[in-house]
């Protein structure tokens, strides 16, 4: 009877092993059978599971993903997948270059702006601009715009004008003017960056001032010997006629000088008579506007003045 029983503990743990070994065997071949792997597709990456084995042909088919002409997939249709794999699918795309007013068509599988120029062999310098920027991704009927930038130096040569000084002399009439030390211009270099883009000047700034040459100053005597003749007082008024200093006198000679003093201040001016007038009551000398400036106030209108004639 013992021996019985014995026996039957017996076929029943042999049968648990044999159950256990071929289902946990047929479990564990349908875990090694399921494949995870990666899409990645225009920049997006995403997991899939699917039982194996299988190719990257049959995982194309089995999530109906379809290639299309131009398009490419690495690794090839023909690699088994194992899990863990990344399979990289880049879409053809269209787009469109504009460089120096000249636009091109081109057929891409690249991702950014960047690639699609390395691979035409485009090459930017870092102060080239691009639009949209280099590391914007590409999409299919994208227009890119490079801009070739220049900074250069533009070097500029400017006259320096000289300076008069000039003194008095009674030595010499009040006409009379001697050049003691003839004026010379002097010479500045004027060095600019300019700023270019596809050989358009779009700004400068100047960078640089440079002297090649100073200028020589003019040295002159002004005669200030002034002959007097006739004297005589009375108003003096002012109207606009040549923008000089000239006046109009009643009875004076055209063409004559008169030395005009304002009796308030003591200013005086010398003024050629090129007009008649004025007419009213012991009004005298009418002095055109510039000339009435230097001695009075033009809100002043009538003044006392002296005028004497010049005879040399």
């Amino acid at each position: 009877m013992k021996i019985r029983i014995s026996f039957i503990i017996f076929l029943f743990l042999l049968s648990g092993s044999f159950f256990y070994f071929v289902f946990a065997k047929d479990s564990s071949k349908t875990s090694d059978l399921t494949r995870e792997f990666f899409i990645c597709e225009e920049e997006k990456e995403y997991p899939v599971r699917l039982d194996g084995p299988l190719t990257v042909n049959d995982a194309l088919q089995k999530l109906g993903i379809v290639l299309l002409e131009g398009d490419t997939i690495f690794p090839s249709k023909d690699v088994f997948i194992d899990s863990g794999l990344r399979l990289y699918i880049q879409r053809k795309k269209t787009v469109h270059i504009t460089m120096k007013d000249k636009k091109y068509e081109l057929n891409t599988n690249t991702s950014f702006v960047s690639n699609v120029l390395a691979e035409n062999n485009i090459i930017l310098k870092k102060e080239d601009i691009t639009f949209p920027e280099k590391g914007v991704p590409v999409v299919d009927g994208m227009e890119i715009q490079v801009i070739r930038v220049e900074i250069q130096e533009d070097k500029k040569k400017e006259m320096i004008p000289y300076k008069i000084q000039a003194e008095e002399s009674n030595a010499l009439g009040w006409r009379e003017k001697k050049i003691i030390q003839k004026g010379e211009k002097g010479e500045k270099q004027l060095t600019y960056e300019v700023l270019k883009h596809d050989s358009k000047e779009i700004k400068r700034k100047l960078i640089r001032t440079e002297i090649v040459k100073d200028p020589v100053d003019e040295k002159v005597v002004q005669g200030a010997y002034v002959k007097l003749g006739k004297k005589h007082t009375g108003f003096g008024t002012w109207y606009s006629f040549t923008g000089t200093d000239a006046a109009a006198s009643p009875w004076l000679p055209l063409g004559s000088h008169v030395r005009v003093t304002n009796t308030i201040n003591g200013k005086s001016v010398i003024v050629v008579i090129n007009d008649r007038g004025p007419f009213g009551e012991n009004r005298i000398i009418d002095l055109d506007k510039v000339a009435f400036e230097k001695i009075a106030s033009i809100g002043a209108g009538v003044i006392e003045v002296k005028v004497e004639e010049i005879l040399n």
